[in-house]
């Protein structure tokens, strides 16, 4: 048999080292579909002599672009068979991606627990992008429940990894050459600086995106995300096509414009959650929590550490009285963005 099935949960080993195919030559054409997909306006990542006043040798490609390539090339090894993508945790990006560059991924797996249903388990992997050059561009925990083959194939020993709850400062990675000393406001869309955001506050993005089946689709196979779940509609039982969850961290990062459009570079993911499943037609709609502003090396450059809340209804609150999340919420995202001082 020469086809690939998938590896399932009784499949993967603590310590064992995946390197993912294929690897992937990034252009300009990834940056446009990005942008019609999504209502993406980051200005650094919209002009190339925005970015150059900003200190960068041109604009890179969107943070999130590079998050999806990585993640695409691990799925066929790590999701295939998944039942659902849990979490994510010690995401960082670790330096610009520019038209031109390869990017390919590796993943070790950290953790294993199987459910209690002895179906299925979750698997832990720390997954690498690098570029040509074999640098880290990119680095992330991730969690999914995948299905068993064999439901008689023993539990392996519990191994849960112990993460970190948010990425320190001191450790965001600043592009080199990266300065705000002279930002442009006008040209990025908002007046907002970091000191204009305190801890605790919410803000209200106003807009909402309706999702379309045509859409997702192009996006899944555009990363490509190859998971079953995402094409198959005889794959659930309920014979609905789940929407890719990063297809919804796209959206509402994009909603989010609105209100934190000098959130220039995501540089950190320190935890998330896909609440609730997304299905084709409901409509998205965010809200970001303040967690933390704080200072960093580079001229004129401040870290904002947002949560960001994807919601198919209008509420802002993200749990009941039982600590579950509202059956409303999407995504529960935790992260570092650089912007203006």
């Amino acid at each position: 048999m020469k086809t690939n099935s998938g590896r399932f949960f009784e499949d993967y080993r603590v310590g064992d080292v995946i390197r993912h195919a294929v690897p992937r030559t990034l252009s300009g054409g990834e940056r446009a579909l990005y942008h019609a997909l999504y209502p993406a306006r980051g200005a650094l990542y919209s002009s190339d002599e925005f970015a150059r006043a900003s200190g960068l040798p041109q604009s890179p490609l969107d943070d999130l672009i590079v998050f999806h390539t990585v993640f695409g090339k691990t799925v066929p090894d790590i999701s295939l068979n998944a039942i659902a993508n849990l979490g994510y945790a010690e995401g960082r990006f670790l330096r610009p991606v520019y038209p031109g560059d390869t990017l390919a991924s590796q993943s070790e797996v950290i953790g294993l627990k199987q459910n209690s249903n002895g179906k299925s388990g979750v698997v832990y992997v720390r997954t690498t992008g690098t570029n040509q050059r074999n640098e880290a561009v990119l680095e992330y925990v991730r969690w999914v429940m995948v299905r068993k083959r064999d439901l008689e194939a023993p539990a392996p020993e519990v191994c849960v990894p112990d993460l970190t709850k948010a990425v320190a400062v001191s450790d965001l990675v600043i592009p080199e050459g990266l300065n705000f000393a002279n930002y442009d406001f006008e040209l990025a869309g908002e007046r907002y600086r970091a000191g204009d955001y305190t801890v605790g506050e919410v803000i209200e993005h106003v807009d909402g995106v309706t999702v379309e089946e045509a859409e997702h689709m192009l996006a899944t196979r555009l990363w490509p995300n190859t998971a079953n779940v995402h094409f198959d509609a005889t794959f659930r039982p309920d014979g609905q096509r789940l929407i890719y969850g990063g297809h919804i961290i796209s959206l509402a990062r994009a909603l989010s414009f609105n209100g934190l459009a000098n959130a220039q570079m995501m540089v950190a993911i320190n935890g998330g959650a896909h609440a609730n499943p997304c299905y084709s037609g409901m409509t998205v709609k965010a809200w970001s929590e303040v967690l933390d502003v704080a200072e960093t090396s580079a001229p004129g450059v401040a870290a904002i550490r947002l949560r960001l809340v994807a919601t198919s209804g209008t509420g802002s609150e993200l749990r009941g009285a039982d600590g579950k999340y509202h059956p409303e919420v999407l995504l529960d995202l935790d992260y570092w963005a650089l912007m203006p001082a």
